[in-house]
């Protein structure tokens, strides 16, 4: 393992998980990338909030949505990973989690991926799609999974 991506979720298990991927990466001498996604859905619910709570002028961009989530991202960081000695970066994305969690791997070159998951049966993930799922079988290399 070179450099692996982590996604980070507001979730004591996501927590769990980054630190876990920080001390293996510590251990090989990797570097991490922290990424957290905000969906489509979440940005269109926070976006119709804001606006009712505040004049019909003030928006929620798509902008200000990438920036917040690589603050998340960059918080989290701060949190998990301050007592390691490892190196990494923070992104964030808005869209469609299985794809964004893909495309940062190859943006950023990872040859390993880590991230929660949610325990669904084979109906719920064909009905609903998966991003776990999505991100295990288009990966090109090991993908770590913690559920919680």
């Amino acid at each position: 393992m070179e450099r692996a991506l982590v996604v980070v979720e507001p979730t004591d298990t996501a927590k769990e998980l980054a630190y876990e991927a920080g001390t293996i990466a510590e251990g090989v001498g990797a570097d991490l990338v922290l990424t957290h996604i905000t969906t489509e859905q979440e940005y269109s619910a926070r976006r119709g909030a804001m606006e009712s709570l505040m004049s019909s002028s003030a928006s929620y961009t798509v902008g200000e949505a990438e920036e917040g989530a690589t603050q998340f991202a960059s918080d989290i960081g701060d949190e998990v990973l301050s007592d390691l000695d490892v190196e990494y970066e923070v992104e964030g994305f808005l869209g469609n989690k299985a794809e964004k969690i893909l495309d940062a791997a190859d943006e950023y070159d990872c040859d390993h991926v880590f991230l929660t998951g949610r325990q669904r049966s084979p109906t719920g993930k064909a009905l609903f799609g998966d991003a776990t799922q999505g991100v295990i079988l288009d990966f090109e290399g090991p993908v770590t999974v913690l559920t919680g």
